[in-house]
């Protein structure tokens, strides 16, 4: 595993090549240099797929890296995945710049030490445009009948405060959930449970708090439980969990051109990396 420094020092590495205005319409070249960094860097690690779909005649693209179980058997595997689009006028740091470059550092680190399961790694485009790439992305799993263990969604993993009444929830979720936006949320359907359980585990072993949300099978009673990637899973019965900061429920700078890298914790995100590297390795 690497060192807290160096995962520090990767992170930040990451970031300064994708925080950038890099909306797919209105800042093209932003949007294609990231995407070039994400081919050449997810490519270190194995042959990256590029699953191509269209939208308005424009073709859009996600990224995939499979990478094996550490004894080579086939089993269902876990699939992680976090979107790369940003919104216009916003260098887009913690959404979700920061989840992306989790997403590359647990590339590195399965390649290099591979989990019980094969680990499937993806970034999604047109998130922001309505979870686009990846409801595309589960429908073509749906309609091949292809099983998973697992689907975990990067959804901003960069924001902390330690302030007292700085998290926000929906009502009346603030009744049973503290008022410190310092820990990590972990929020799935029914059958994800015990690995929310479990994840969460690991992650306060690595020194960040976490709560975790059971949010029924589709989470269409609490709709901040559904602005993600995940949520196409839960809609076609697959178990998903959300992994995140709470975005604008804890972030000022959510969708704003303030949402720069100076505003990220990186003590914060280094922890939670370490924390789903053991975990995902052990579920």
């Amino acid at each position: 595993m690497s060192t807290p420094t160096h995962l520090k020092e990767n992170l930040r590495s990451h970031l300064l090549e994708i925080v950038r205005e890099r909306d797919p319409y209105f800042a093209t070249q932003g949007h294609f240099y990231v995407e070039t960094y994400l081919r050449k860097t997810l490519s270190q690690w194995g042959t990256v797929e590029i699953h191509e779909f269209k939208v308005k005649a424009r073709t859009h693209r996600n990224f995939q890296l499979n990478l094996p179980s550490r004894d080579g058997r086939d089993r269902s595997p876990i699939l992680i995945g976090a979107h790369y689009d940003g919104v216009p006028n916003s260098p887009a740091a913690d959404d979700n710049a920061s989840g992306v470059a989790v997403l590359l550092e647990l590339a590195r680190y399965f390649h290099r030490h591979p989990a019980k399961r094969p680990v499937r790694l993806i970034a999604f485009d047109l998130e922001e445009y309505g979870l686009v790439g990846s409801e595309i992305y589960a429908k073509q799993l749906a309609a091949q009948q292809e099983k998973i263990h697992i689907m975990l969604s990067l959804e901003m993993l960069g924001f902390c405060s330690q302030e007292r009444y700085s998290q926000r929830y929906p009502a009346p979720l603030e009744k049973f959930y503290p008022d410190r936006g310092n820990f990590l949320a972990l929020v799935g359907n029914i059958p994800t449970i015990p690995a929310m359980l479990h994840l969460g585990h690991h992650v306060r072993q690595a020194g960040v708090p976490s709560q975790w949300l059971p949010a029924g099978w589709k989470g269409k009673s609490i709709r901040e439980t559904r602005l993600s990637d995940h949520a196409p899973f839960w809609d076609l019965g697959y178990p998903a969990i959300m992994v995140t900061d709470t975005a604008y429920l804890r972030n000022p700078h959510y969708h704003q051109p303030t949402d720069t890298i100076d505003t990220l914790d990186l003590d914060f995100m280094a922890g939670i990396c370490r924390g789903l590297q053991t975990g995902i390795d052990r579920l």
